[in-house]
């Protein structure tokens, strides 16, 4: 156990600096650097002001969208993928490093705390853990709130709200459980505008109900 322990101290160095640099990596604002450089234009201008993949898509397209998105998941793979497979440090340690790298991004101090609203950064955090469990019922979550949901803010919130509920009803690590809390307070506090309607079925869905009543 001293052993353990003394081990752990050693490697607190580098649990610091990488978490340091995950929260760098994840305040860079590529989305808004492509709406600079590439279209000439300011995406915070365009749909919801958010400096966000989304708004790439509607400021320039497909193409830059897609580029967007990516470069907002993979920012978030890096610094946690290291931290245990190269560096040795606990998955809890890993976990650490991933909310640095979503906090980086929801609170970037490049865009003066103003940063986007972290489902792209999420997902590449949780794609480089080793408990796929957290990915997989983020995925299949945030899809049945698609299929369901009409508010995008409350499809959004009904992935990490659903993973925490299956994690622990699973006997899940409850390090696991509290990574996913904090991952939905940081997802509510970006989303917490839109939150305030009460979350409405799709119309779709409700055409299709008032069918089969018929």
């Amino acid at each position: 156990n001293s052993s353990a322990a003394s081990d752990v101290y050693k490697r607190q160095p580098y649990f610091t600096l990488l978490a340091i640099l995950a929260f760098c990596l994840g305040a860079c604002p590529f989305s808004v650097w492509i709406g600079r450089w590439a279209l000439d234009k300011d995406i915070r201008e365009y749909g919801d002001g958010n400096p966000g993949a989304t708004n790439v898509f509607r400021a320039g397209g497909r193409g830059w969208g897609c580029l967007a998105v990516l470069l907002d998941v993979a920012k978030g793979v890096p610094f946690v993928l290291i931290s245990y497979s190269f560096f040795g440090l606990p998955v809890t340690a890993a976990m650490a490093v991933a909310v640095c790298a979503i906090l980086g991004h929801a609170f970037s101090p490049l865009l003066r705390l103003r940063g986007g609203k972290s489902v792209g950064i999420t997902f590449g955090t949780l794609l480089a853990l080793p408990q796929h469990e957290m990915v997989i019922t983020v995925a299949v979550f945030m899809f049945l709130g698609f299929l369901f949901i009409q508010n995008d803010a409350w499809r959004v919130i009904l992935g990490p709200s659903g993973s925490v509920a299956y994690l622990i009803a699973n006997g899940a690590a409850a390090e696991q459980a509290v990574f996913m809390l904090c991952v939905l307070a940081i997802l509510v506090v970006k989303h917490f505008d839109d939150l305030q309607t009460i979350p409405r079925p799709r119309e779709k869905l409700i055409v299709w109900l008032q069918s089969r009543r018929r």
